[in-house]
């Protein structure tokens, strides 16, 4: 009865020590399955690149996006996605951006955000061009209809041309998108703006998202160009502008070129005016170089232009002529009328406020008041130093002068050698009638006016 005790025992026991070990080894197993997902998971998970573009279209701009989408391209990404918010900017400069989207086989999402952003003008047909198009909540596209630049208001049949253009353009990046283009049209035509939810309904864009993780897993799995997205949980990579996108997008600012118009003019006037100076001459250049950069890129008022150059010609003449401020004050509101025409006709984010031009127009009304008038004067008024300067002078004899033994005369604190073919005594005035070498020649300021009267 002991032995079959002991048997059953053992027997019970190899049980329970079996059933231990597939309980464990099943858990180790499932652990490793477990990881093994995990891995595969994290292995599957992708990587994003992302532009955050904001403020006027313009060639920086441009610049920008092509060099993110090529970069995102070099890191093998599963998407670039350009975060938006534009109230709309250069013709040339959206169809440079528009094309390189449209010939991309790479991914490309267009995301208007944060919330209270615009997508308008130029970031409608921008928006329109991506493979995927998404606006965050209360955020807003269109009013894409295009703005005379540069030269007042459009004529009719220019009117007719530019819409008509437009509209045909942005119809046919709808059309290549799969997006409704009959409302795009309308965003030219009429100036239509519609909310993100509007833009949903209408099929102009397709997703809502909260905020970007929000998208990137809302179009996990979408096929785009022939290739499955893989973005949820994806790693993201931010692309910020260089230092030259920053450098040049803060030149074309339209307060920036009104401030380089005028270091312009101030600096090759002065240097004209003042020869030798160096630096005024040397800041004006670079300064109308980059000037001239900003206008090849940015359409401007010639009128405007004109109306500047009249200005400094009137301040010029000014300087020659005594009118008494009357050319002054005709200069100052042509410089002004001129500053307000020179980005006036553009769309209203590439205006400038009248708290830069109103400042402006003091500071060069006081600098060709004073300085350059000053200057010109200067240039015009003979000899200010040396001793040319100094001859017609008067003086006072210190040592007795005869015809043949030589005195000496004082003059602005210095005592010169002086001849005279008449005597003159200690204390009396004379005139310096000229230089020769270390000494002079002087005349008493009776046998001056006698020579005078005589003619």
């Amino acid at each position: 009865m002991i032995a079959l005790d002991c048997n059953s025992m053992m027997k019970k026991l190899n049980i329970i020590v079996a059933t231990i070990l597939f309980i464990t080894g099943t858990a180790f197993v499932m652990q490793d399955t477990d990881t093994l997902n995990l891995s595969n998971d994290e292995e599957n998970a992708g990587t994003v690149s992302i532009i955050r573009v904001t403020g006027t279209i313009g060639p920086t701009a441009s610049q920008y996006i092509k060099r993110g989408l090529k970069a995102s391209v070099d890191r093998g990404d599963e998407i670039l996605i350009i975060e938006l918010d534009t109230p709309g900017g250069l013709l040339d400069s959206t169809q440079e951006i528009v094309q390189a989207m449209l010939e991309s086989t790479h991914p490309i999402a267009v995301y208007v955000t944060p919330r209270g952003a615009n997508a308008g003008s130029a970031g409608t047909f921008i928006t329109l061009a991506a493979h995927i198009a998404a606006m965050s909540p209360a955020t807003n596209i269109g009013a894409a209809s295009p703005v005379a630049m540069g030269g007042g208001e459009m004529d009719t049949v220019a009117q007719k041309k530019i819409f008509s253009f437009s509209e045909s353009y942005i119809e046919s990046i709808a059309e290549e998108r799969g997006r409704n283009a009959e409302w795009a049209k309308s965003a030219v035509r009429d100036g239509d703006s519609i909310t993100s939810d509007e833009a949903l309904e209408l099929n102009v864009i397709d997703f809502k998202a909260d905020n970007l993780e929000d998208l990137l897993a809302q179009i996990n799995g979408m096929e785009v160009e022939g290739k499955v997205l893989r973005t949820d949980g994806a790693s993201q990579n931010q692309i910020p502008r260089n230092a030259a996108e920053i450098f040049f997008s803060f030149i074309l600012r339209p307060e920036v070129m009104l401030i380089l118009t005028l270091v312009a003019i101030y600096g090759i006037i002065g240097e004209v005016t003042n020869p030798g100076g160096i630096i005024p001459g040397m800041a004006g250049v670079i300064a109308l170089i980059l000037l001239l950069y900003g206008v090849a890129a940015m359409p401007v008022n010639i009128a405007g232009f004109l109306l500047i150059a009249l200005a400094i010609i009137l301040f010029v003449i000014e300087a020659f002529t005594p009118a008494f401020g009357i050319l002054i004050t005709g200069g100052a509101v042509s410089f002004f009328l001129g500053a307000l025409m020179l980005f006036q006709d553009m769309p209203e984010e590439m205006q400038v406020s009248w708290y830069w031009l109103v400042p402006a127009t003091i500071v060069t009304v006081l600098f060709f008041a004073w300085i350059v008038t000053s200057g010109i004067k200067a240039q015009l008024g003979g000899h200010r130093i040396g001793v040319e300067y100094e001859t017609g002078k008067e003086a006072v004899v210190s040592d007795r002068i005869t015809p043949e033994i030589p005195g000496r005369i004082q003059h602005a604190g210095e005592y010169w050698t002086a001849e005279s073919d008449e005597i003159l005594e200690e204390g009396d005035r004379c005139v310096i009638v000229e230089f020769k070498g270390l000494k002079v020649l002087v005349k008493s300021k009776t046998k001056i006016k006698e020579e005078s009267a005589n003619g």
